[in-house]
């Protein structure tokens, strides 16, 4: 189907993913570690999401945001990996236009929220210690409801003007997209007409989602530094380094891999086909793989809030299986 597609006088409608092809052939091998990460990001995010619902403590901004950024880290995934799982098993690799686009829309407008979630983090971080006295008035609900909209109007105006300029084009070439998912260039560059716009649009995401987010929350955080060193002493200095220093190198990771695997097309960056693939993937599962643990695990609240819900678990196992032996 694909060898009689090539080279045709007509624009295509269905396509067919060759992630990996180097690997091809060891496709299936590629199934577990895949699965795996997954489960991982599935358990990892939806247990953060059940502490912090059934915590009341953790009603409060920043956990509404840690909860958001869950949901996220669900969403995108899911949206590609079961996919790719059944390709790597069954070779189902194919994907009609309209599920092509649906999926790029869905991967990047929720890539861009997480974007806009990690900018409202640092800002409420900002908030809380370097402005802590007006803290309450800064993040209200007002607050939130101005970021919800932003997010929208952002996120949803730039990606689907993306996603539109991709639907105008004509591919009239080669059907196989060299890659695991519908990712915006991977498309884009099989298409016979220009897409000098497209080329456009994908530096304006880079400039609205990396270089302005990622300066206001660098910023963010050295100011937080600045705070927290100057009135800090011995071992809570290290701790105030060692958490904003985890918290930037993984969020780096999520900017500058997306901005690797979004513009190697666009400035003809010479980056092997699977190497591109393994990034574009990667870019996605491991910030939702160590999220849960950067922003759950690690802070003190939540861990100490699953330590003692297991704990009332426990005791209730407990009393159980000593009222059933008494009886």
């Amino acid at each position: 189907m694909i060898e009689e597609l090539q080279g045709a006088n007509i624009s295509h409608t269905k396509f067919f993913f060759m992630g990996f092809p180097e690997i091809y052939k060891y496709r299936r091998l590629l199934f577990l570690p895949f699965f795996l990460s997954y489960i991982l990001v599935m358990l990892g995010n939806s247990l953060l999401l059940f502490v912090i619902k059934n915590t009341e403590s953790l009603h409060s901004p920043m956990y509404i945001l840690v909860s958001a950024l869950a949901v996220v880290d669900i969403i995108v995934p899911t949206a590609i990996i079961p996919a790719m799982l059944l390709g790597f098993l069954f070779d189902l690799n194919e994907i009609s236009l309209t599920g092509c686009l649906t999926q790029m829309f869905v991967t990047h407008f929720f890539s861009s929220v997480e974007s806009t979630i990690l900018l409202a983090m640092a800002l409420d971080r900002f908030a809380a210690i370097c402005k802590p006295l007006h803290y309450t008035e800064i993040m209200n609900s007002s607050m939130f409801l101005k970021l919800l909209i932003f997010t929208l109007i952002r996120s949803g105006a730039i990606m689907f003007t993306l996603v539109v300029l991709a639907s105008t084009l004509s591919f009239c070439g080669s059907n196989v997209i060299h890659h695991c998912y519908c990712d915006h260039m991977a498309l884009v560059s099989l298409a016979c007409d220009s897409i000098s716009k497209n080329n456009a649009m994908g530096l304006v995401v880079i400039i609205c989602f990396v270089g302005i987010d990622i300066s206001v929350i660098f910023f963010s955080y050295v100011k937080i530094l600045h705070v927290v060193l100057g009135a800090a002493a011995g071992d809570d200095r290290w701790k105030a380094f060692h958490t904003c220093g985890t918290h930037l190198m993984v969020m780096m990771c999520f900017y500058f891999v997306g901005s690797i695997t979004f513009l190697s097309r666009n400035l003809h960056i010479p980056i092997p086909v699977d190497v591109n693939t393994f990034l574009g993937v990667m870019y996605i599962v491991f910030p939702a793989s160590v999220n849960p643990i950067i922003y759950g695990v690690r802070t003190k609240e939540i861990r100490s809030a699953l330590l003692k819900m297991f704990k009332i678990n426990i005791n209730r196992v407990s009393i159980v299986k000593v009222s059933t032996i008494k009886i």
